[in-house]
């Protein structure tokens, strides 16, 4: 072999290499593109935004690529086209360079083309066996931003692939148009539920087990609007509120943490902790009548809808156990807790108090102990008046009304000659579980003088 037929085996052996990867490349953006979704896209952007590790130099040049992908998820089929026929053009010229490889060795043509044309499908064979393993199954993302700029250029040297019917894995409408995110994240959960069902059915899982394999798949498809807890039954503190008050709220109503407001919900200032409050009140008695504004933190706020199996993850990945629920408007919807995203996974989190809510009444004297749930039809029997309240159903629904707010534990009112008093909480949630219903005019009744209490005749 002489010198020049040396620098040529060179030459076509390092294009060779070249046009392998990037086959391999184009391989794993033509995979990529089908998995990347506008609302991965959208939690990527706002991960960057406020990840406060990263120089503003960072974020922006992360933010630019960020929208770059935006613009080739945005055209799917043109992507997924231009990287298919730059895949497809990469196999072939490393084909022909094996050919121009063996040329130097043999003379014989047909030997050449037989080689070129066998090298050409082991390369084209290799690169769709190595597509999954390079895209992942949480890395579609990641292989789209890394290689963005070459992708652009890839669709910008192929402007036939936007009218082309190549590449088209998406669904259609009947007027011709792309599916959006939506349908395909359907896709992917039935195949997920699917693959699931023959697991369950391969190796005899325990029904439990394989209702919570069901409940992490469908774990995207439930928003957080459908967990949270509505603005209407959250206990919150007012912010002029002293730390002492404070605490006996803990205590009474059983949450750890309260949410913080000003004139109204969504005047939400942030949330206090019980440990806070402890923590600031324990060795300084006179701590108790510091605002409880001064030991709130900043809340997390995340959209109500959100995926489910989203907010899970980013409750892990900030380390908060609550968030406020924001509606499209800006205003305070509800709140969520992590417990909340686990029920959707092993099923309700009931405990020994639960069975409360499921009691008869019960007469005790001159007053009588009913669950929170009881009609105010049965109210309205045993007590031999009309209450004719037709906004509410339940006795919890009627203290409710009175109290103008979520009732605690120990808080009552009175309406027709009767006082309520809400004696017991139960459930994960804190919710009052039973009433006591008797005369106001009970000498028992009368020395009653309960923080929160209202009349109304």
């Amino acid at each position: 072999m002489d010198a020049q037929q040396a620098l040529l085996f060179v030459v076509f052996t390092v294009l060779t290499l070249l046009f392998v990867w990037l086959s391999l490349i184009f391989a794993g953006q033509e995979a990529a593109v089908t998995r990347v979704t506008r609302t991965s896209l959208n939690n990527r952007s706002l991960e960057t935004q406020t990840d406060e590790s990263l120089t503003r130099f960072e974020q922006a040049k992360r933010l630019r690529k960020i929208t770059r992908v935006q613009t080739l998820v945005a055209n799917r089929n043109a992507t997924a086209s231009s990287a298919s026929f730059f895949r497809i053009g990469m196999n072939v010229l490393s084909g022909v360079s094996l050919v121009m490889i063996i040329a130097q060795f043999s003379s014989q043509w047909w030997l050449d083309g037989l080689v070129g044309l066998v090298g050409a499908i082991i390369i084209g064979v290799f690169s769709v066996l190595l597509r999954p393993r390079m895209t992942g199954t949480g890395k579609p993302l990641d292989l789209m931003i890394r290689h963005v700029r070459l992708m652009r250029l890839a669709v910008a040297l192929t402007p036939f692939a936007r009218i082309s019917g190549l590449g088209r894995t998406f669904r259609e409408d009947g007027d011709g148009n792309l599916s959006d995110d939506e349908e395909i994240e359907k896709i992917r959960t039935e195949q997920g539920k699917a693959m699931v069902d023959r697991i369950v059915e391969a190796t005899d899982l325990d029904p439990d087990v394989a209702e919570m394999l069901h409940n992490v798949v469908g774990l995207s498809d439930t928003l957080t609007r459908e967990i949270m807890v509505p603005r209407t039954d959250m206990v919150c503190i007012s912010k002029n509120e002293t730390l002492g008050t404070a605490i006996r709220m803990f205590s009474r109503s059983g949450f750890s943490r309260i949410p913080v407001i000003g004139e109204d919900v969504d005047d939400l200032v942030g949330m206090a902790y019980l440990k806070d409050a402890v923590q600031a009140t324990a060795f300084n008695p006179r701590a108790k009548s510091r605002r409880v504004q001064t030991i709130a933190r900043d809340p997390l706020l995340v959209p109500e809808s959100k995926p489910v199996d989203d907010l899970f993850h980013q409750m892990q990945r900030e380390r908060q156990h609550i968030a406020m629920v924001v509606d499209e408007y800006g205003g305070i919807a509800g709140l969520v807790t992590i417990e909340d995203a686990i029920e959707q996974i092993v099923g309700e989190l009931a405990d020994e108090h639960d069975k409360t809510q499921h009691r008869d009444p019960e007469k005790i004297g001159d007053a009588w102990k009913m669950p929170a749930r009881t009609p105010i039809s049965d109210l309205e029997d045993i007590f031999e008046i009309d209450i004719d309240e037709d906004d509410v159903d339940t006795v919890y629904g009627l203290l409710t009304k009175l109290l103008g707010r979520v009732p605690v534990v120990g808080q009552s009112a009175v309406t027709h000659g009767l006082r309520l008093t809400a004696v017991d909480s139960a459930g994960r949630r804190k919710k009052v579980s039973m009433i006591v219903v008797e005369p106001a005019s009970s000498p028992l009744a009368a020395g009653k003088d309960k923080e929160g209490s209202k009349h109304r005749e």
